[in-house]
Formats: structure tokens, sequence, C-alpha cells
């Protein structure tokens, strides 16, 4: 394959911008950064040795020569949805924007609509779809012949996370904006579901509309779902694939473990994970998807992403969903 070095912006200068901009350099690619604020900017200019232009974005992408037809999208999760629109009215065509996008259904809806119209091809960053463990543990499901059941937890530091200085809108969303990175990993292995049912009770005191997640799905090849997360009690992010010969542990989820029928011990797999330890994982592939190509099928659409908002919104409030008959 033929790798072009396409002019690139990236929008934001936080922690996960300075992530891409690591892996952009290794591809030799040297990216065009809009950032915001002056603090920010210094930040991510000593982390990276990338110049940052500040300001609206807006007045950013009008004072430019000509816009590139490529962006990175890593603002703030409150803005991701604005800045998105914002690029793609300025020209940008295609985007690969931080999960999640949007802070609701409503703001992927509208921005599906602006991509829509524009012509833009906006694709959603869920860059653990990219790590070893999941691509290992992809090859042992097609060798066993497919999933039986799936189950994950969610489950989040809510204390830690009540020390945080966030606004309050990423606070009441942090499902989608955190918890999501779990649940589309999930997701990916198991697919679209045909019917969901989930039960939410309790909160915490940055989140108010629930605490304790528990439900179940099916899919249209009747393999099985189930998870329960809770933010009131310790806990840790987690997925387990079953197959006919083997249970998939992950958790943490950069790492795979295995347990077949031949006793209860769970192997650690070994993994070619280095592109995961040397940048963040997952992170290096997604980025080579993006421009590239390589691996695209794990790239995820907007237009799909606004499909799994439907469901996950279900699994964050409580409620069913059921398409059997669609």
């Amino acid at each position: 394959m033929t790798q072009t070095r396409p002019d690139i912006l990236l929008v934001g200068a936080g922690k996960m911008a300075a992530d891409y901009a690591k892996v952009l350099a290794a591809l030799d690619l040297r990216p065009q950064v809009l950032g915001r604020g002056e603090a920010s900017a210094a930040t991510f200019t000593a982390a990276t040795g990338l110049a940052v232009s500040i300001g609206p974005l807006a007045d950013q992408l009008a004072a430019l020569p000509a816009v590139p037809d490529t962006a990175i999208v890593t603002v703030n999760a409150m803005y991701l949805a604005e800045a998105t629109a914002d690029l793609i009215r300025a020209g940008v065509k295609r985007l690969l924007v931080e999960k999640p996008a949007g802070l609701d259904l409503a703001e992927l809806e509208t921005l599906c609509t602006v991509a829509t119209r524009h012509g833009a091809e906006v694709y959603v960053g869920y860059n653990r779809r990219f790590m070893a463990s999941v691509l290992r543990a992809q090859e042992m499901v097609a060798e066993d012949g497919g999933i039986l059941s799936v189950k994950f937890d969610f489950s989040e530091p809510s204390r830690r996370i009540a020390q945080i200085a966030k606004p309050q809108r990423e606070l009441d969303t942090w499902f989608y904006g955190n918890s999501s990175h779990v649940v589309d990993m999930a997701f990916h292995f198991f697919g679209a579901p045909v019917r969901l049912d989930a039960a939410v009770t309790g909160s915490v005191s940055w989140h108010a509309a629930g605490a304790v997640f528990t439900g179940h799905a099916q899919n249209a090849t009747n393999a099985l779902m189930s998870w329960h997360a809770n933010w009131l009690s310790p806990g840790r992010w987690g997925v387990e694939v079953m197959t006919p010969e083997r249970r998939l542990i992950f958790q943490p989820l950069e790492e795979l473990r295995v347990q077949s029928h031949k006793g209860f011990d769970a192997v650690p797999e070994p993994l070619s994970n280095q592109l995961d330890t040397e940048f963040k994982p997952g992170l290096m592939r997604q980025v080579r998807a993006f421009l590239w190509g390589e691996l695209a099928d794990r790239l995820q659409l907007l237009s799909q992403h606004a499909q799994a908002m439907e469901w996950y919104d279900v699994i964050r409030i409580g409620g069913s969903l059921d398409r059997k008959g669609n």
C-alpha cells in the first residue's frame, strides 16, 4: 500500500493530543496544532516540541491559507461535537474524533447531519479495538467458531473521580466520555443487540442518575451478554468473552488471560504488543487505520456510533430495547 503523507490538523492540545502527536512523529508526520488556551499549549509544546496556535477554533480556521482535508480532534469532551462541526463546515473531509464525539444522542444526530450535508467521513476513536490483546482474542474466537457469551464490568473509581475538577455536564455524562471505552470493546466482540434489558439504581455525589448498573442482551446469533458495574464499591474495568473452547479474560483490558477446559487457571497469553507499550494502547494501529486503511474494518463510523448510543442510553439509565421485530 502506498502511504501518502497527508497534511493533518491536530485539534486540541491536552494529554490525548500529546499521545497522538507521539504517534504522528513516529510516522514522520508533523501536524498543525490548533489549541485553545495558553497554559495547555505551553505544556503540549514542552512535551512534543510542536508549536500550537491558540484562540477560538473558527478564527484559527479562517486564518489558515488552506484547510487540510484531514483532522484528528482531541478537544475537551464537552466541545467535541461543536469543534468537529466547525471543522467540517470549514472544509475538512476526513476526521478522526476522540470518543464519544458528542455527550448525548441529540449532539451526535446533529453532527451526523452536518457530516452528511458536507460529504465528510467521520470516525470515532475507540483505540482499544486495536490493542494486541483484542486482535489475538479475535483470532481465537474465529478458531473456536464464534462466541457463546460476553460479560463486562465498567465500574469506575468514583471517590477519585469526585476529586477531579470537571464540568458537571462531563460528570453527568461520564458513561459516554469514559465508561464507553469498555462498553465499546465488549460490543465489538458481541455485535449489535436485538434485545437488551437494563436496571440502574443508586447515585454518587457527582452522578445522580445512577451508580449500580446491571443488565443482559441477546444478539442475532442468540449469543448472550451481561454486565454488572458498581460505582459505589471498589472495582475495575473488565471484559470476558466465552467461546466453546476458551474463556478470554481482559482485566486489565490491555492484557489477555485464557482459561481452557483443562483446568481453572487463567494463563497469560503472549502478545506482540510492542506498539501498545511504546504508545498509548491501540493508538498507533488506530491512526494507521485512519490514514492508510490498515485494519480499517475496526474503525467506527460516526453513524455507527450514533446507533450504538441508542443502546448505550438504555444501559446508562435503565429500560429495554427490542429489535427482534425489525
